[in-house]
């Protein structure tokens, strides 16, 4: 990998660091368990919107192992994790159908999201008792996609050209 690479992934890492810490500080959740405004999932849509899926993957496992070592526990680590990655890999998935805008592909990615912590808490639990949470849940991933979707949307549209040279690095 080449060092402008590196330091691009590093900042991206550092960056969704950032944004997760401060997520934490925001009350956010409407007393519903699991709901978050998914502040980091804007770099990993940018990220995905420059044609690096493989950077996107590296970043999103890097903050939520850190994350979870920094501010959480295990537990929290596992439903991140499989929350992040069936969101990554269904927000990858449209992206390469090119006819959804970021906006779209983010609130995917919000709704995924929420939906593979679901699958984790009633494996975990081993009920469906969860599955009351799903209406608020899916709800909740589509307006914070939504809000991430619009954001990364004017990101990568005002910044294209310099988000292209990065990945060309």
């Amino acid at each position: 990998m080449k060092t402008k690479k590196i330091v691009f992934l590093g900042f991206a890492l550092c960056v969704a660091l950032i944004l997760s810490y401060i997520e934490t500080l925001i009350p956010f959740g409407f007393g519903i368990p699991g709901i978050k405004l998914g502040l980091a999932n804007l770099i990993v849509l940018i990220i995905l919107y420059m044609d690096m899926p493989i950077e996107a993957i590296m970043v999103s496992v890097a903050r939520i192992i850190l994350m979870g070592l920094l501010f959480g526990s295990f537990s929290s680590m596992i439903y991140a994790f499989f929350g992040g990655m069936l969101s990554l890999l269904c927000m990858y998935l449209f992206r390469r159908f090119n006819r959804f805008s970021p906006i779209g592909v983010s609130c995917l990615g919000g709704i995924m999201h929420n939906v593979g912590q679901l699958i984790v808490a009633s494996l975990v639990v081993q009920t469906n008792i969860f599955a009351f949470y799903f209406p608020y849940l899916l709800l909740a991933g589509l307006l914070t996609g939504l809000l991430i979707g619009v954001i990364g949307n004017t990101v990568i549209s005002r910044y294209s050209k310099y988000l292209v040279k990065w990945r060309e690095a």
